[in-house]
């Protein structure tokens, strides 16, 4: 009898193959925005055409198109018949791969990434896309709903969340357990230059996000600690006027008490929320396959 331990094993090597065939065949896209070079991976699934509609995939907070979660939804999902577009958020990188490095001055701002997931958005309505499902992890997820709460079109039929970023994330609790330094100053140094105009101005040593002792500009640091509305993914989701799914890891250790927030949102039409027991913050192995069944009922229910 195979142990469980040697079944998961075999799972991933399984996986890790068809991440690695499903990446030979995806095409590269790019788009120019704001100076920028864009890019992204477009993986159609057998007998579709980008007209028939995609499900544009973004990664979470500092990271890439690449992550193992991404590609391993990427290929699950084709399987399944959707077609899927991964975005890499530039994060002021010019055609930015791979994970953000520390020691580059953060300039991007969190409104940043729903800018640019609607810069794609109207891409896709350019390739005469009919419809598009918004799917977004953690950092992701919350300027995934920042997006389709202030920008929506038409276009977007249906938002998937797994596990979204929360207030608490970049709260001055979890600044202070992450930096080991209050976030007040700091915060209140960089509200102050950006008020008397010198939003550009850089601080060191500070930290943002993953990076810590790494350098910001006012404005970028302000964006992700000025304690707004717009960080909170359940502030947001009320906004949104579109069917939503929110996917939560039952063992997440990074978003935590997330199904407590959106349970008062949930309705069972506009808004649906399941538990992924076992499930940490990246879902690996086998809970992919929960949220990938997760993701097909809820679209399949509404018409896909």
């Amino acid at each position: 009898m195979i142990s469980t331990t040697a079944r998961l094993v075999c799972y991933s090597c399984a996986i890790a193959l068809g991440i690695a065939a499903a990446a030979a065949n995806a095409d590269e896209v790019t788009l120019r925005h704001k100076g920028l070079t864009l890019n992204a991976r477009l993986d159609l699934a057998a007998g579709k055409q980008l007209a028939n509609g995609v499900m544009l995939i973004t990664h979470g907070g500092l990271a890439h198109r690449d992550m193992e979660i991404i590609t391993a939804l990427q290929t699950q999902l084709k399987q399944k018949g959707y077609s899927t577009l991964a975005i890499n958020l530039s994060l002021g990188i010019d055609s930015r791969q791979g994970m953000y490095e520390c020691q580059v001055t953060h300039r991007h701002r969190n409104a940043d990434a729903a800018e640019e997931i609607g810069a794609w958005v109207d891409w896709l309505k350019k390739q005469k896309v009919k419809r598009v499902t918004l799917l977004g992890h953690s950092r992701g997820g919350a300027q995934t709903v920042l997006y389709a709460s202030e920008r929506g079109n038409e276009m977007v039929k249906a938002v998937v969340l797994l596990a979204p970023a929360i207030h608490e994330n970049t709260d001055a609790a979890e600044y202070q357990r992450r930096f080991q330094q209050p976030l007040t100053p700091v915060l209140a140094q960089a509200q102050k230059l950006v008020m008397s105009g010198k939003g550009e101005t850089v601080l060191e040593h500070v930290g943002l996000l993953n990076c810590a002792d790494t350098s910001a500009t006012a404005n970028a640091f302000v964006s992700y600690y000025e304690q707004s509305p717009g960080l909170d993914t359940p502030t947001l989701i009320p906004k949104l006027r579109k069917p939503t799914l929110v996917l939560v890891g039952g063992n997440d250790e990074v978003v935590v008490g997330l199904d407590k927030k959106v349970a008062p949102l949930v309705d069972g039409r506009r808004v649906q929320m399941k538990v992924i027991e076992g499930a940490d913050h990246t879902f690996r192995d086998l809970y992919t396959d929960e949220v990938v069944e997760a993701i097909d009922a809820f679209l399949k229910h509404l018409g896909y």
